[in-house]
């Protein structure tokens, strides 16, 4: 089964409130085939390199 990795953003009341706290009102999720993973990041940088692990992490389950 192929999976699908993805960087999504989140605006306003959609962010933490830890983050919000934080003066933040933008953040980045992961998203493995729809459903969030994680946390919550301050920055799509952080937010591309979870994704980066999500994927290296699914293709070595694919080929066991």
């Amino acid at each position: 089964m192929n999976s699908q990795v993805d960087v999504a953003v989140m605006i306003g009341s959609g962010v933490p409130a830890t983050l919000q706290a934080l003066g933040r009102k933008v953040c980045w999720v992961v998203l493995v085939n729809g459903e969030r993973r994680g946390t919550a990041f301050a920055s799509r940088g952080e937010a591309v390199e979870c994704q980066a692990a999500w994927v290296a992490q699914l293709a070595k389950a694919q080929a066991a």
